[in-house]
């Protein structure tokens, strides 16, 4: 069985909000949501200069991974998901995309990025684009993409819409990235990954910052439940939890359950910072300490 080699290159645990993932297998170079951007305001602040920094590091970081990646995948039209823009569209020539059905399933305002994205700036007429949602695409010998269908950007019925999971299967060996299924809070998406049967998940956790005002303890309760299933299934090895859950600054009491049961269980469950062998800067979290630190 062999395993690709991947390489998380931007999170939220490295100090932006992204899920930017390569993953490369047999010559090929897959880049999964290659995007990355800040909260224009937290605790009433703007950015403070060290996120403004590192964001700038970590989207020419992007870049370049991006000029040799043979394949791109954008699983929806949230701005920290995918480059977009005169200055990023040549990164896109001549490359395979697989992506969120622009026009099905789909939220207005994600409707009308993707419309820009892909007509006004002309992607569409530099890379071969593929509809993901539902369909599973083979690239080489034991090689195959699949994709889910489109599932909630959270729990059923969100305003925020719908993203697709990727599962990269090679020879057996099974790689998730679940973008942001927050958890997941939805039960039909637990359900897929849990007939994945993947190996490693890298998962967008439950955005628990916004507990009680913005979602649901219900939810946040649910979404725990729902990681530790994820957890006690049979054949996971890796379990990566970033993402909205890094923007809450008692992630790891928040979290710790989940923590808890990986260690018990002999399983890595980790964030993506974690899994690089760095440690977690969570700079949105922090914003209202670097703040007070400038002073």
């Amino acid at each position: 069985m062999r395993k690709p080699r991947i390489q998380l290159i931007a999170f939220d645990s490295f100090g932006v909000r992204s899920m930017a993932t390569v993953i490369e297998v047999n010559g090929l170079k897959i880049f999964i949501d290659p995007g990355a951007s800040y909260a224009p305001r937290r605790y009433g602040l703007p950015p403070h200069p060290i996120e403004l920094e590192t964001l700038e590091k970590l989207i020419d970081t992007i870049c370049k991974d991006l000029q040799d990646s043979t394949h791109i995948i954008i699983s929806h039209y949230h701005y920290d998901h995918y480059l977009r823009g005169e200055e990023y569209k040549e990164l896109y020539r001549h490359k395979e995309l697989f992506v969120k059905n622009p026009k099905e399933n789909i939220n207005v305002s994600q409707r009308l990025r993707a419309y820009r994205f892909f007509e006004k700036n002309g992607v569409k007429s530099l890379a071969k684009v593929n509809i993901a949602d539902a369909r599973t695409y083979s690239l080489d010998t034991g090689i195959k993409l699949e994709f889910s269908k489109p599932v909630p950007h959270g729990e059923e019925g969100t305003p925020l819409g719908y993203v697709i999971m990727t599962l990269l299967d090679v020879d057996g060996y099974r790689v998730v990235h679940t973008s942001d299924v927050q958890g997941p809070i939805s039960e039909s998406t637990l359900n897929i990954l849990i007939n994945w049967k993947p190996h490693m998940v890298i998962l967008g956790g439950p955005p628990t910052y916004f507990e009680g005002f913005k979602i649901s303890n219900e939810c946040i309760v649910r979404s725990l439940n729902n990681m530790k299933k994820l957890v006690h299934m049979r054949q996971l090895e890796v379990l990566v939890v970033d993402h909205h859950s890094l923007r809450d600054l008692n992630y790891k009491d928040k979290l710790k359950e989940v923590f808890e049961l990986g260690s018990r269980m002999g399983k890595k469950v980790v964030t993506a910072a974690e899994y690089m062998g760095k440690e977690p800067q969570p700079l949105e979290a922090m914003r209202k300490i670097l703040w007070e630190k400038s002073k």
